[in-house]
C-alpha cells in the first residue's frame, strides 16, 4: 500500500476563492464578461431561416407515407434490435467525429470560439422532436426509397449523442495543465502529436463517460427516431424503438415488458464488451505520481490484454500506421502559426468576405421567410407558448434540483471508491441506458391518478431522462482527481463539509458544469415527450412548451411549430449564456488540475 506522501513546508489548501489544494490551481483571474452580440443575432438568424428551408423542403415530400408494419411477434426482437444497434453506432461515429473537430477549433481559436460556442448552445437546445418532422420529410422529398428515412434517424440520434461529447472535449482542451502543455512544447511537438499525446489522453476519462452519456441519450430518442406520425405521414422504421412505440400506443403491456428486456439485454452486453473494457482503459491516463489502490478493472480487458495476436498486430500493424499517420498529418496541416499567416492574406480575408456575404444574404432570405410563416401565429398562440414556457421551466427547475441532490453525493463516492466503483458502475450504465421514454407508459398508469397526474409525471420522466447527464460528469470528475492529492488532502487532516469546500468541489468544478448545462438542454428536450403522451389509443396532454411542440408536429402545423421551437431555443440559449457560460468561464479561470 503507497504511504501518503508529505507536503512540503509551507503548503496551503484549495478554496473556492484563490489558494491551492494540492494541485489544484484556483486562479485569481476574473472571468471575462459574457454578452450578446452580432454573433449571437447571426446564429438566430442562421436557425431561423434553416428551420424554414426545412419547411419549404419538407412541403415537397408525399402526402401520405405509410411505414413498414411492424410486428411485436418476438421472433423479431434479434433483427430489430439490430437495426436499432447499427443506427446507433453510425450516428456515435458521427457524434464523435463531429465533437472532436468542433471542440478543437473552438478551444483553439478565440475568433472561432466566439462564433462555435452560440452555435453549440443553439444546437443542444432545439428539441429533437421539433426539426424531426422537417428532417424526415426534407430528406424524405431528397432521397430516394428507405434511404431518407434511414438517414434521417441516424441524424436524428445523433442530435441527441453529440452535444454532451462536445462540451466535454472543448472543456478538457481549455483546462489542460499548463505544465503538460509547457512539455509538449519543450519537446517541440506538432499540433498533430500534441493533440494526441497531450490532449486526448487528458480527455480520455470525460470522453469515456459522456460516451455512455451518448448513447443513453440515443436510446432515451430512439422511440422518437424510428416512428412518428404527421398528419397523413406515418413515419416507421423496423427496430426496437418502433417495436417499443407501437406496444405502448396499443396497450400490449406484455409485449412492450419483452422489449424492454431485450432492450437491457442489448444494453448489459454492450456494457460488458465495450463500456467497462473503455473505462478501465482510460483510467491510466489520470493525472497521478502514486499508485491506485484498487483501479477499474474488465475482464474482456484483461483476456485482450493476454492475446498474442493483438499484441502481434498492434507491434507490427498498428504501430507502423501510427507512424505513418503522425507523419502524413504532421505534414499535410500546417502549424497553427503558418494557418494563422496564412489567414492574414489578401486573397484568404477576400475569400473568407464573399463567404461570410452569402451565409448573411441566405439568412436574411430565409429570415425574412421564418417571420413571415411566424406572423400567422395568433396572439392566443403566443400566450399558449408563454404559458406552457413558464410551466416546463418550474419542472425543469425541479428536475434539476432533485438530479444534483443524489447525483453529486453518489457521482463522488463512486468516482473516488474503485472498489464501490466496480460493483455499481455496471449497474448504473445499464440504468442509464435503459430508456425513460420505454418505461413512462407504465409509469404513466401508475401515477396519473395521484394529485398532480401527468405534472408530476413529467417532472419524474425528466428527472429520468436528465440525471444521468450529471451523474457520469461527475464520476468522470471524481475519478480524474489523482490519488496523490486526496493522500495529501488526507494528511492535512481536512474531512467533512471542509473537504468538499477546499478540495472536492473545485477539483470536479468542470466537470459538474459540462454535467449541468447538458441535462439543462435534454430536460428541455424530454418536456415533449413527457408533458404529451400517447397510451392505448389515449393523448394525455398537460400545460406545458414541450406539449405544444409535440402537439402542432402531430397536426401538422408549421407555423406553431416553428414559434414554439424557437421559443424553446431563445430560453435555453438565454440560460446558456447568463448562467453555464458564466460557469464555464470561471471554471477556466480558477479551477482546474495544474
Amino acid at each position: 500500500m503507497c504511504e501518503p506522501p508529505r507536503l512540503a513546508e509551507g503548503a496551503r489548501s484549495v478554496s473556492w476563492l484563490g489558494e491551492e489544494v494540492a494541485g489544484v490551481q484556483v486562479r485569481s483571474a476574473v472571468p471575462a464578461r459574457i454578452s450578446f452580440g452580432a454573433g449571437d443575432a447571426f446564429v438566430a438568424l442562421a436557425l431561423a431561416a434553416l428551420l424554414y428551408l426545412g419547411v419549404r423542403l419538407a412541403a415537397g415530400a408525399p402526402a401520405q407515407l405509410v411505414g413498414p408494419e411492424i410486428s411485436l411477434d418476438p421472433a423479431a426482437l434479434p433483427y430489430y434490435g439490430l437495426r436499432s444497434l447499427l443506427r446507433m453506432a453510425a450516428a456515435y461515429v458521427l457524434s464523435l467525429a463531429f465533437s472532436l473537430v468542433y471542440g478543437y477549433a473552438a478551444a483553439r481559436s478565440r475568433r472561432a470560439e466566439t462564433v462555435l460556442l452560440p452555435i453549440l448552445d443553439v444546437l443542444q437546445s432545439i428539441p429533437i422532436l421539433s426539426f424531426l418532422p422537417v428532417v424526415v420529410l426534407a430528406l424524405v422529398a431528397i432521397a430516394p426509397g428507405s434511404l431518407g428515412p434511414e438517414l434521417a434517424a441516424v441524424i436524428l440520434i445523433f442530435t441527441s449523442q453529440a452535444w454532451n461529447l462536445t462540451f466535454s472535449f472543448y472543456h478538457s482542451l481549455i483546462t489542460v495543465p499548463k505544465d503538460l502543455l509547457e512539455a509538449a512544447g519543450a519537446f517541440r511537438l506538432n499540433w498533430w502529436l500534441r493533440l494526441r499525446s497531450v490532449e486526448l489522453p487528458f480527455a480520455a476519462i470525460g470522453l469515456v463517460f459522456n460516451s455512455v452519456m451518448s448513447w443513453a441519450g440515443g436510446w432515451f430518442f430512439l422511440m422518437a427516431a424510428e416512428q412518428f406520425q404527421l398528419g397523413d405521414r406515418d413515419f416507421r422504421l423496423p427496430g426496437l424503438g418502433s417495436y417499443l412505440k407501437t406496444a405502448a400506443e396499443l396497450g400490449n403491456v406484455p409485449a412492450l415488458l419483452l422489449g424492454i428486456a431485450a432492450l437491457i439485454a442489448l444494453i448489459v452486453g454492450l456494457d460488458q464488451l465495450v463500456w467497462r473494457p473503455a473505462v478501465a482503459w482510460a483510467d491510466k491516463y489520470k493525472l497521478q505520481t502514486v499508485e491506485e489502490a484498487e483501479s477499474p478493472r474488465s475482464w474482456v480487458l484483461d483476456l485482450l490484454s493476454r492475446s498474442v495476436l493483438l499484441d502481434h498486430l498492434r507491434r507490427r500493424v498498428v504501430a507502423p500506421l501510427e507512424e505513418a499517420l503522425d507523419g502524413f498529418l504532421g505534414r499535410l496541416l500546417p502549424r497553427p502559426a503558418a494557418m494563422a499567416r496564412a489567414s492574414r492574406s489578401r486573397a484568404v480575408s477576400l475569400a473568407r468576405a464573399v463567404a461570410l456575404g452569402a451565409l448573411v444574404v441566405a439568412a436574411a432570405y430565409g429570415g425574412a421567410g421564418a417571420i413571415a410563416l411566424i406572423a400567422s401565429v395568433g396572439a392566443r398562440q403566443w400566450l399558449l407558448i408563454l404559458a406552457g414556457a413558464g410551466a416546463t421551466f418550474v419542472r425543469v427547475l425541479a428536475a434539476l434540483t432533485i438530479a444534483l441532490a443524489w447525483t453529486l453525493p453518489l457521482g463522488v463516492a463512486i468516482g473516488t471508491n474503485h472498489r464501490l466503483a466496480n460493483r455499481l458502475l455496471p449497474v448504473v450504465q445499464v440504468a442509464a441506458s435503459v430508456p425513460a421514454t420505454a418505461l413512462f407508459p407504465v409509469l404513466l398508469l401508475l401515477l396519473i391518478g395521484l394529485p398532480g397526474g401527468l405534472s408530476l409525471a413529467a417532472v419524474l420522466l425528466m428527472l429520468l431522462g436528465t440525471q444521468w447527464y450529471l451523474l457520469f460528469n461527475v464520476i468522470a470528475g471524481a475519478m480524474a482527481i489523482p490519488e496523490d492529492l486526496r493522500y495529501t488532502t488526507d494528511s492535512l487532516g481536512i474531512h467533512g463539509l471542509e473537504r468538499w469546500r477546499s478540495f472536492i468541489l473545485p477539483a470536479i468544478f468542470p466537470y459538474l458544469v459540462t454535467g449541468t448545462i447538458t441535462a439543462t438542454g435534454g430536460a428541455w428536450n424530454a418536456s415533449i415527450v413527457s408533458e404529451y403522451v400517447r397510451f392505448a389509443g389515449i393523448t394525455y396532454q398537460t400545460i406545458g412548451l414541450g406539449a405544444v411542440i409535440a402537439a402542432s408536429s402531430e397536426a401538422a402545423s408549421f407555423q406553431m411549430l416553428l414559434a414554439s421551437t424557437l421559443a424553446m431555443v431563445a430560453i435555453v440559449v438565454l440560460i446558456n449564456r447568463l448562467v453555464w457560460r458564466r460557469l464555464y468561464a470561471l471554471a477556466e479561470a480558477r479551477f482546474h488540475l495544474e
